[in-house]
């Protein structure tokens, strides 16, 4: 408990330190500040110090401080070509500059064609240097420039690999927060699109940004959004799913309560209908909030299809889920207790498919459950050309090598394998892994009191899903409270010229 306890004070002290040891101003001298910066830098094999002389004198000195891993190399001439650019037409030829002059032309001016920013303390000096900017320090000056020359290799926009579609745009966010931001922008031409962007973390000061539409969004909502976003401030977040656990109403419900996609149109779509998006640098995964149980449904295509077909679609996934969720606690509650209401062949059927099983019904369904998520999840962590293979033949393999060795049943591996189909057929894959969670405690219900313990839990769990919320949004609107002008995309998709419209606010 004692090592425990001085664990927590060092990293209190180190978080301590790491506020407190940047904030002191530049020094007028460049070697106090070379000495000052490579203290800090130590052991940091990839930032960077070059030295220039210019003037006619020997003491009109400048150092460019960089950080190679996030720049390219061929861009580090910088104060050559910013005394010509920036200064030459302002003060004489670069060869006559004096450093005064140099001085006097940055602290008037600020800024030109290449948009420097005058900084004047150390903190602001490694924050530029580790975000992909070169810093120039001149000799008898407190002060330096930063110059963004940021070239970090990133993947380029391609189709989305979680949700591909058949019928509507085939790009996809990326790595690249502001790239991402661009693609938004771009389909969302007004002034109401608003981003508000911050860093998060001490040690990985990620990039996040948080959107909206302005008229659109609820503002009760938007409030109680950043009022929770302000936590994440101070947590190192590395990806999205940080976040949504940061700031969700019930951390231990198997229910996502809010969704993921990784395609520009569905994040447009999402900030028309009211939403808040959160963006984080380094993943394409964007976090769309609140999310309601239906929306956990649809998908894009839905949108690019006809009426009906659409509706037909949606109302399919909602059957499959229960079927993920239920099917085979109703076929162990149903060989158990209730054989009367199989009908006669079947129930025969399967009394002699069972024959020679030394297991029981619960056992028997436990144990092929067990086996396929066991294969799901290893066609998931293998490599992508040798997982589909082993996931699909050791299926094969495990099924038949069962029901030949008297293990399992026909009827059981049959059962498994449409549940695993009917997951499969869900869009959002944290409502999937949802179902493979709340199945097990089911089937334990079913192989205990039957129909009676399977509609105890299926209350139960209607129950938890009228408590839970979203962001303080009931999860299950428009369901309960019943909202009959929303219902006309939940369960159905009503034509689209009902459907477009102005951005309103959520509850008009």
């Amino acid at each position: 408990m004692k090592k425990k306890k001085n664990r927590t004070i060092e990293a209190s002290k180190l978080n301590l330190d790491s506020e407190q040891q940047f904030h002191d101003p530049l020094f007028q001298k460049m070697e106090q500040n070379q000495a000052r910066l490579e203290e800090i830098f130590s052991n940091c094999a990839d930032i960077m110090f070059k030295h220039y002389t210019f003037g006619p004198n020997q003491a009109d000195q400048a150092m460019v401080v960089y950080c190679s891993t996030l720049t390219q190399e061929q861009q580090m001439n910088l104060l050559k070509d910013v005394l010509q650019d920036l200064v030459t037409h302002e003060v004489g030829p670069a060869a006559t500059i004096q450093l005064e002059e140099v001085v006097q032309f940055f602290e008037r001016k600020g800024v030109s064609a290449k948009s420097p920013q005058i900084i004047n303390d150390f903190e602001q000096v490694v924050h530029h240097i580790l975000t992909g900017h070169a810093i120039i320090l001149f000799n008898n000056w407190d002060r330096a420039l930063s110059i963004s020359v940021l070239s970090v290799e990133s993947r380029s926009v391609s189709e989305p690999i979680s949700e591909a579609v058949v019928k509507g745009p085939h790009d996809s966010l990326i790595e690249d927060l502001h790239k991402n931001l661009g693609l938004l922008r771009a389909r969302l031409k007004t002034p109401r699109f608003k981003i508000e962007a911050f860093h998060a973390g001490e040690v990985t000061k990620t990039d996040i940004a948080y959107c909206y539409l302005e008229g659109a969004v609820d503002r009760q909502i938007l409030e109680e959004f950043k009022r929770r976003v302000k936590k994440v401030r101070k947590k190192e977040i590395l990806e999205t799913s940080y976040i949504e656990e940061l700031i969700e109403d019930s951390t231990y419900s198997p229910f996502p309560q809010y969704r993921y996609t990784e395609r520009p149109d569905v994040a447009v779509a999402s900030l028309l209908d009211g939403k808040i998006i959160v963006l984080v640098s380094g993943t394409p995964s964007v976090l769309i909030c609140p999310g309601l149980f239906v929306e956990l449904f649809q998908t894009s295509e839905d949108y690019y299809n006809r009426t009906v077909y659409s509706t037909f679609i949606r109302l399919m996934r909602i059957v499959s889920f229960v079927f993920a969720v239920s099917l085979p606690s109703i076929y162990i509650a149903l060989s158990t207790f209730h054989t009367e209401l199989i009908p006669t062949i079947l129930l025969e059927a399967i009394i002699n498919a069972r024959e020679k099983i030394p297991f029981p019904t619960f056992v028997e369904a436990l144990i092929m459950e067990f086996l396929f998520e066991m294969l799901r999840e290893a066609g998931i962590r293998l490599p992508r050309p040798v997982g589909s293979t082993v996931s699909i033949v050791g299926a094969l393999i495990i099924g038949e090598a069962a029901i030949t060795a008297k293990i399992a049943s026909p009827i059981v591996v049959i059962i498994v394998a449409l549940t695993g189909i009917a997951s499969f057929s869900l869009p959002q894959y944290n409502l999937a892994i949802a179902a493979r969670v709340i199945r097990f405690p089911l089937m334990i219900f079913a192989a205990t009191l039957g129909l009676f313990g399977l509609m105890m839990a299926f209350n139960l769990l209607l129950l938890h899903l009228t408590c839970l919320k979203s962001l303080g949004k009931p999860y299950l609107e428009p369901l309960a409270p019943f909202r009959l002008k929303q219902m006309r995309d939940s369960l159905i998709r009503a034509p689209l010229k009902v459907l477009l419209r102005s951005p309103r606010k959520h509850h008009l």
